[in-house]
């Protein structure tokens, strides 16, 4: 996966959601964002019991962590995620914004080519 954005990065090609596919993912009744991407795409994938996705957002990568089951995920849990999809880039070099059914991490694409 981290090969698939990194050649992205490198050839400039945006890292979009994918395209909505309502048999497959639909809005939570109480909170947004908890299936998006949940439709097969090259930019998203599972770890254990936890299910991410990027995207590219303008100079920042977006990534997006909730569990497999949509319950409660904090922070601590989705850093897990965040250690096995970024190795070795320093998390004071990230931006989090917590929320409490996903976690939204952002990363600079120059500071992932840096460290990956």
């Amino acid at each position: 996966m981290i090969a698939t954005i990194l050649q992205a990065t490198k050839d400039g090609v945006t890292i979009r959601l994918p395209d909505f596919d309502r048999t497959l993912s639909r809005p939570s009744d109480n909170y947004a964002l908890v299936s998006v991407g949940i439709e097969p795409n090259p930019y998203g994938g599972t770890v254990g019991d936890y299910r991410y996705q990027f995207e590219g957002e303008e100079d920042l990568l977006h990534l997006i962590i909730t569990r497999n089951d949509c319950e409660v995920l904090t922070p601590e849990q989705a850093q897990q995620v965040v250690s096995f999809l970024y190795p070795g880039v320093p998390t004071a070099l990230m931006w989090l914004r917590p929320a409490h059914y996903s976690q939204h991490f952002y990363l600079g694409h120059d500071v992932l080519l840096d460290y990956l």
